[in-house]
């Protein structure tokens, strides 16, 4: 199993959110709402909003057409 490591850490601080231990994905974090994390906490809810509308979509236009 890889690892990965966040370039904004410094010694487990996170360098855009002063005063904040590194947890990416969190409020602040340069990754939140760009990624989708398995913590769904850590999901920005109008992306996670624009990902179901547009499953939504797909599977009424398949649905449809059959």
């Amino acid at each position: 199993m890889g690892g990965w490591n966040c370039p904004n850490e410094v010694k487990g601080q996170c360098k855009h959110v002063p005063g904040y231990k590194c947890d990416p994905g969190m409020k602040g974090c340069v990754l939140f709402g760009k990624f989708r994390f398995a913590n769904t906490d850590k999901n920005s809810p109008s992306k996670e909003r624009e990902r179901q509308e547009a499953l939504d979509a797909h599977i009424a236009k398949n649905f449809n057409n059959r």
